[in-house]
């Protein structure tokens, strides 16, 4: 099939989704894009014209740019570096490292212990992924709230432990059942992280029981669930040919022993479930909000962050239809054992290849 087939697939299946959500795009993505392509190459991320322009192809400035329209260019800039961090670490776990629950316990290790104010450990300074993370967590974190800091350090640590997660599956017998996997993925899938950017850019903190109660509580995990879904539909193709499980579509597909379209469509009731309640619970929240006498600038708050998840949900579907990364040339990226020019950052993957 062709790169111009293979988009009028993506857009078919991503058309079997109901979002009522309009996607807004940051108009200064391409400044935000420059600066994380020279923030990569400082930390050796990025080595050569061949992987800028793999990496480049993907457009992640773009993604980040649908995630926080209104951010200042700043906010914009360190989000999207965030994102570059993001993948580029994901995909470290797309050859051997990724079966190995053990190896992969030992990277993570590494990364999680530059989250706080601790010193470099012996070994960090030659591993560029631990050393550019904790360039990252030291911007993302200066003059933040201690909750809030607390807060993303939680969804990070808990990101991060998903890799493990992610092996295990990769080597266990039989498939997990799709709630099972589920309960993992929204980790894995770093939805929390970047929904507690909405309140960086933003220049706030919810409280606590306002963020944690319901129904804020559940619209996160909804956020997660169609993020995950819509991501599973259209990189399956990509998922398959690099012999991955870590998909809802690949579960169902194994575990219905049906075809790839009705695994797909499947996955897009369950999206579509999810966006209703997602609206009823939004409708249940005004009015709870409009009985209360919340402060106005809390209340202005609480509606940033809600536009923040729409702007999750509706910006990773239209950035799934225009990004490289689950065209032909992502999945030749995968296919028969090939990985990213920018894998094997980790030393010990370095010395290896």
């Amino acid at each position: 099939m062709g790169s111009t087939g293979r988009v009028r697939s993506a857009r078919a299946r991503t058309g079997l989704i109901d979002l009522p959500f309009p996607a807004r795009r940051h108009p200064r993505y391409e400044l935000a894009g420059r600066h994380t392509l020279d923030w990569l190459h400082r930390f050796g991320m990025l080595a050569g014209e061949q992987a800028t322009a793999e990496y480049d192809a993907m457009g992640l400035e773009r993604l980040m740019a649908y995630f926080y329209p209104d951010a200042s260019d700043a906010h914009l800039a360190l989000a999207t570096d965030l994102n570059a961090w993001f993948f580029v670490f994901d995909d470290q776990f797309d050859g051997p490292l990724g079966k190995s629950p053990e190896g992969v316990l030992r990277q993570i290790d590494t990364v999680l212990r530059t989250m706080g104010d601790a010193p470099p450990v012996p070994g960090e300074a030659a591993n560029r992924l631990a050393t550019s993370f904790r360039d990252l967590w030291q911007r993302v974190t200066a003059d933040t709230p201690l909750l809030w800091q607390e807060r993303f350090r939680s969804h990070w640590r808990d990101y991060l432990t998903a890799y493990h997660w992610e092996a295990l599956n990769r080597t266990r017998n039989g498939t997990l059942s799709l709630p099972g996997f589920l309960r993992g993925r929204r980790d894995s899938i770093g939805v929390q992280p970047c929904l507690d950017l909405v309140e960086r850019c933003g220049g706030y903190t919810l409280p606590k029981e306002l963020h944690e109660g319901e129904p804020l509580a559940e619209m996160r995990e909804i956020t997660a669930d169609v993020v995950i879904f819509v991501n599973d539909m259209v990189s399956v193709d990509k998922e398959l040919a690099a012999g991955d499980v870590n998909n809802s579509v690949i579960i169902l597909l194994r575990q219905e022993m049906c075809s790839v379209e009705q695994a797909l469509r499947r996955v897009a009731v369950l999206a579509n479930a999810r966006v209703a309640r997602f609206q009823e619970l939004t409708a249940e929240l005004t009015a709870g909000l409009d009985a209360t006498a919340l402060a106005k600038e809390l209340r202005w708050q609480v509606d940033d962050y809600v536009d923040g998840m729409r702007a999750l949900m509706s910006g990773n579907l239209a950035w799934s239809l225009e990004t490289a990364r689950y065209g032909e040339a992502g999945i030749a990226a995968v296919s028969e054992g090939r990985q990213r020019p920018w894998a094997q950052l980790f030393p010990e993957q370095a010395a290896e290849a």
